[in-house]
């Protein structure tokens, strides 16, 4: 089995916004974002799993994270599994298969991918217990940070790892928090019916956008500020398919079309060629 090639094919699966992207990535760096991803996608599945309830998922992502902090030069084949236990069979591929994702870094960052998929599992297990109570916009910061801008912070050590790339790391958080605000807003009429509300009290989806276009302009200066390279292909991808999907929910509608998707993604990669 192709390790890679077998992770690929899961991503494309999981997620076509962020496969388009890393797919153009160069080798070495393309494993390690591929392995940050898939790790975090593996505990992000528990945290919106529809079948299990809060402190069950609370306990899961905890298992995990103890896991990943013991992890030295890899994982015993059985280290995730033996946890999942009884709710085997309810969780998804991406997500019993973190072991797998957590190998396929070059060995000099997995153990930072290791931490950062760890911290944000301690982070999510208590989201979970609180049933996501967002009241104020400092809890909406909270909860950003928690699942989005911390993966801000590890790109910018991953560009710095790969190929020394430094990054205004106050940027990189509202970069990764922008996206979260804008899947909230996708997400926003699901969340509801699962009955998770991460507006703030009194918010309407205009306060939000407001809140998503001003974290936007913080992850347009760290984009804006990237020299020529992978890194800057990668992030003017994501900013601009967040940027499109902001103003067609602006506009009524619920999502880009494929072909509003390839459109935007043939404009930016035609200005980075």
């Amino acid at each position: 089995m192709n390790l890679t090639r077998d992770a690929l094919e899961v991503l494309k699966e999981t997620s076509r916004t962020f496969y388009i992207p890393i797919i153009r990535l160069p080798l070495g760096l393309q494993e390690a974002v591929t392995s940050a991803y898939l790790c975090m996608r593996a505990i992000d599945q528990i945290e919106d799993h529809p079948e299990l309830d809060n402190l069950t998922k609370a306990k899961l992502l905890r298992s995990v994270s103890w896991t990943l902090q013991a992890g030295v030069d890899g994982f015993a084949v059985d280290a995730f599994s033996s946890e999942f236990g009884i709710y085997h069979n309810l969780l998804e591929e991406v997500t019993l298969r973190i072991r797998e994702w957590t190998l396929l870094a070059p060995a000099t960052i997995a153990p930072r991918i290791w931490d950062s998929t760890a911290a944000m599992a301690d982070r999510m297990a208590y989201w979970a217990e609180i049933n996501w109570q967002i009241h104020t916009e400092s809890d909406l910061d909270r909860y950003t940070f928690s699942v989005a801008s911390a993966v801000g912070l590890l790109l910018s050590d991953l560009w710095a790892w790969y190929d020394g790339t430094q990054t205004n790391r106050t940027h990189a958080i509202g970069f990764g928090r922008a996206l979260q605000a804008v899947n909230i807003l996708r997400n926003h009429s699901e969340d509801l019916g699962r009955g998770v509300n991460f507006f703030p009290y009194g918010w309407s989806v205009e306060n939000m956008q407001k809140y998503a276009r001003r974290n936007l302009a913080l992850a347009d200066a760290y984009t804006n500020a990237l020299p020529v390279g992978p890194a800057l292909d990668f992030c003017q991808i994501l900013v601009t398919l967040a940027h499109g999907t902001t103003n067609v929910l602006a506009e009524g509608k619920e999502k880009l079309t494929r072909s509003d998707v390839l459109a935007l993604i043939d404009k930016v990669t035609n200005l980075t060629k």
